[in-house]
C-alpha cells in the first residue's frame, strides 16, 4: 500500500527518477524553458524550487549543495550567474507551468515549464498594467465646488 506517499513516482524506480529530474533541471537551467508532460513538470517544480532557494545565498556550502543535486558545473555556473540575478529577489514561485494540450501519439497532457522572469511576453503585460491608474468600481465623488455652484 502507498499510505503517506505524497510525491509522484512517475512510474520509475528511485535511481531512474532521480536521474530524470536531475537532467530536466539541468535542461531547464540551461534553456530557461522546456516542454514535458504535466506530471513531470509538477515533479520538476518540487525538485527545482528548493535548489533555487538554496542558490540565493552565494556561499561555498550552498554551491556544493546545489552541485550535489545538479551534478553539472555548467548548470551551477548558469544558475548562479544569470538565473539568480533575475529571480533572486523573488520570495518563491520561481517556475511557471503552462498546459499546452495533449501529445498526439499517446494523448499525454503536455506542459511548458519556464522560469518566471525570463518570459518577456508576461513581463511586458505586467509593466503595462502597472503604468495605468488603478480603477475602482465606485464613481468619483463630486467635488465641493460643484455642490456650491448648484445652490
Amino acid at each position: 500500500m502507498r499510505h503517506g506517499k505524497t510525491f509522484n513516482h512517475l512510474g520509475r524506480q528511485r535511481g531512474h527518477r532521480k536521474a530524470l529530474l536531475q537532467n530536466q533541471a539541468n535542461a531547464l537551467i540551461e534553456h530557461k524553458r522546456i516542454f514535458t508532460t504535466l506530471a513531470k513538470a509538477k515533479a520538476l517544480r518540487k525538485y527545482v524550487e528548493p535548489i533555487v532557494t538554496k542558490a540565493k545565498t552565494n556561499s561555498t556550502h550552498s554551491r556544493r549543495v546545489v552541485f550535489s543535486y545538479l551534478q553539472s558545473k555548467e548548470g551551477v555556473k548558469e544558475l548562479y550567474s544569470t538565473v539568480i540575478e533575475k529571480i533572486g529577489d523573488r520570495p518563491g514561485g520561481y517556475l511557471r507551468i503552462i498546459k499546452t494540450g495533449f501529445r498526439q501519439s499517446d494523448g499525454a497532457e503536455m506542459a511548458m515549464v519556464e522560469f518566471v522572469d525570463f518570459n518577456e511576453i508576461y513581463q511586458g503585460a505586467s509593466s503595462k498594467g502597472a503604468s495605468k491608474k488603478k480603477r475602482t468600481r465606485r464613481g468619483k465623488k463630486k467635488s465641493t465646488e460643484t455642490t456650491n455652484d448648484e445652490e
